[in-house]
């Protein structure tokens, strides 16, 4: 739901912008009665104006090549979604930490469910490592994060979304290019207007494209003459693997590796854009994190890594190459890209970082989310679904919870307060 849209949006837009992508790939996209956006209240011009803006925008449509006759036939019963403008100003009540933004995304349940799909779709994305020299397993890393393998792409219709964004509040000249390309896209026929649901923002189908990056992107790796990356697997999976290549992925390379540094080693300075030979870092006593050689494979001495650490110099720190570069394009987050290559990884057999994060309540992943939910409900919580989506109201009901049990009230869906929960209803269970 991006792709190169921070070189296209303001900063202030690409934080809620990823503040909201955020909360979709963490929670599987559906909305909640917990929602954690900020709610701006409308104040906004009758709908007669947006229908003026529509018609002012006919021009520009056609000389971006959507004809006269496909912009009106599907504009012309359009009306504005106001709720995007909300998630357009969205500021983020709660910040979320780097162990609990990937304790959500890659866990156990995604492994699973990402290793079925690899032998499901075997041929598909064999055909496509061939093609386009991305491994499956990245390919399905993105696909799993995205839409959770296509079984949450979005609920808003692109049209109704984009069009009210063309016409109200920031970025309207961005949005208005994206709602250009959709109407294109319809115009070829690829897809249906009752197809195009997506996110707020405009990215639609298994692997969340933006209509822009459809078009210039997009391939028909079936062979039906349509590029549809809603209905069909093959295509959505051979594009995500054309979007990496194209993004700069080089074949048979490793995005990068956990590491292990000397103690008394500063990494003040280091980042993925401040590459340095390996023969650099072995200098400096680098080793993977299982103590081996930081070479091995394709790799040299003279391959290029940069130094990160999400979480400073107590957590896993990693080299990272070219190819967590071209994971980092399709959504600029070092989080999220880091989320991308640790998931392919584990999707390869790997297992979890070595090194733990810097906290004494870590992260839960989504089974062990929705049991937190599910006890809040059964001590008489309003918080919506079980959905392990930890929203507003589910945090508000954990800070009364942690008071209760004389815990710090961060209102965070850690360990500490699952174990206090599940402490409790042994007690219960005993009596």
């Amino acid at each position: 739901m991006k792709h190169y849209l921070a070189f296209f949006l303001g900063s202030a837009l690409l934080s809620s912008f990823n503040a909201a992508h955020a909360e979709l790939i963490i929670h599987a996209g559906s909305a909640s009665s917990s929602s954690n956006a900020a709610a701006v209240k409308p104040n906004y011009i009758p709908d007669a104006n947006f229908q003026r803006c529509l018609a002012n925008l006919r021009h520009q449509a056609v000389t971006s090549g959507v004809s006269g006759a496909v912009y009106d036939r599907h504009t012309q019963a359009l009306s504005p979604d106001y709720s995007v403008i909300d998630k357009l100003n969205y500021q983020p009540e709660f910040s979320t930490p780097i162990w609990d933004y990937l304790s959500g995304l890659v866990d156990n349940e995604r492994v699973q469910m990402g290793q079925q799909k690899l032998q499901q779709h075997q041929n598909v994305l064999n055909r496509v490592e061939q093609a386009y020299g991305v491994p499956a397993e990245t390919v399905v890393a993105v696909w799993g994060v995205e839409s959770n393998y296509g079984d949450i792409s979005g609920k808003y219709p692109l049209l109704q979304a984009l069009s009210t964004l063309s016409c109200e509040g920031r970025r309207q000249s961005y949005f208005r290019s994206e709602l250009f390309a959709t109407l294109r896209i319809l115009q070829r026929g690829d897809v249906t207007q009752d197809q195009l649901r997506g996110s707020w923002a405009g990215a639609f189908g298994h692997t969340q494209f933006m209509p822009s990056t459809y078009e210039r992107l997009a391939v028909d790796f079936d062979g039906d003459g349509r590029c549809d990356l809603v209905s069909s697997t093959s295509d959505a999976l051979a594009s995500t693997a054309n979007f990496l290549k194209r993004a700069g992925w080089q074949t048979d390379m490793p995005w990068g590796f956990e590491v292990k540094i000397p103690q008394a080693m500063s990494i003040s300075g280091e980042s993925r854009r401040n590459k340095k030979s390996l023969n650099h870092w072995i200098a400096q006593g680098l080793t993977r994190a299982n103590g081996s050689a930081l070479i091995q494979g394709n790799l040299s001495g003279s391959t290029r890594a940069g130094l990160i650490a999400p979480a400073g110099a107590n957590g896993p720190i990693f080299l990272v190459f070219k190819n967590f570069d071209a994971i980092y394009s399709y959504n600029a987050a070092e989080s999220y890209a880091l989320a991308i290559a640790h998931l392919s990884d584990r999707l390869s057999g790997a297992t979890p970082f070595v090194s733990t994060w810097p906290t004494d309540d870590a992260g839960t992943s989504r089974a062990e989310r929705r049991e937190i939910q599910a006890f809040l409900i059964s001590r008489g919580y309003d918080i919506g679904a079980v959905d392990g989506l930890i929203g507003d109201k589910s945090r508000q009901a954990i800070r009364q919870e942690q008071h209760r049990l004389g815990l710090n009230t961060t209102g965070r869906a850690g360990q500490k307060i699952l174990a206090a929960f599940r402490q409790e209803r042994a007690k219960q269970l005993m009596r």
